[in-house]
Formats: C-alpha cells, structure tokens, sequence
C-alpha cells in the first residue's frame, strides 16, 4: 500500500492525496512535478530512481487506508541527484 506522503521532499509543497503534480520513486520518495523536472531531471536524489506520476486513491478508499500524515523534507539533498546504479 502506498503512503500517500503529504509534501514534496524538496520544497514542502503540500500534495494532497488526489494531487495531479505529485511524483514518486519506486521507495515512494514524493516531490511535487516542479522540483522533479526543474531540479531533478525526473532522477529521484536518495536512490537515482526514475520519478513517475503517484497513483491517486479513490476517494472511498482512503477512509479505510488513509493517506500518510508524515511530512519528510530533505532541501539540502535537492540540488543533485544519486548516482544511477544498474
């Protein structure tokens, strides 16, 4: 089940859990579409993954598994991303 986290790592955008702009690793690391493109180049900085579209949960669906309510934020790790590892 994804965690559904509340903010961009970067900026602390809130990103609710229907939010359109939110962008997650395969850790689910969050950031908003801003930070991902414009200081990642879509490469997540803790793992070098690739940043995609999150899945939005059903609206009936979040009573039961609600969205995290953990805000992470690491500014100082956004300027640059991990290296990419095969």
């Amino acid at each position: 089940m994804l965690q559904l986290r509340p903010n961009c790592e970067c900026c602390d955008q809130d990103l609710p859990p229907d939010a359109s702009q939110a962008r997650i690793c395969s850790f689910e690391c969050t950031f908003c579409d801003r930070c991902a493109q414009d200081r990642l180049n879509g490469r997540c900085p803790n793992c070098g993954g690739e940043l995609v579209p999150r899945p939005r949960r059903l609206a009936a669906a979040l009573g039961k598994y609600p969205a995290s309510t953990q805000r992470v934020l690491k500014p100082s790790g956004c300027g640059a991303t991990a290296p990419v590892s095969d």
